[in-house]
């Protein structure tokens, strides 16, 4: 019976040595020369500005789960497009109805504030 999972454990061991030879190559043939410049952190080209650890407004983390929620939702509409005839009416008024809830979604917490960023 864990004959047929003999493969797969045998990749995973390939795998798990293949990475640690790799990581281990490059940190004992790697050139160390740290420098100002090598040590600092890069932000895109410019010089960082303050702590790294500094505090991000509530709007930030809620605009964000908001952008994943409504893409998600949105992604349904694929799989319906692909079957769309083969579907009819019934799968129109139900994409339809979908597509009334998400709008309703939006436009609550538009009008709740939520996408405001000046508050």
């Amino acid at each position: 019976m864990f004959g047929s999972y003999l493969p797969i454990l045998v990749h995973f061991v390939v795998v798990v040595v293949v990475a640690g030879a790799i990581m281990g190559l490059s940190a004992w043939v790697g050139v160390k020369r740290p420098s100002r410049e090598k040590l600092s952190p890069y932000e895109c080209g410019i010089t960082p500005v303050g702590d790294a650890r500094g505090r991000f407004s509530i709007s930030f983390y809620l605009v964000g789960m908001l952008f994943i929620l409504f893409d998600v939702e949105i992604a349904f509409l694929f799989p319906w497009a692909v079957v769309y005839r083969s579907l009819g009416w019934f799968g129109f008024i139900e994409m339809f109805l979908y597509i009334v809830i998400l709008l309703a979604g939006y436009l609550y917490i538009w009008k709740k504030g939520a996408l405001d960023w000046t508050r």
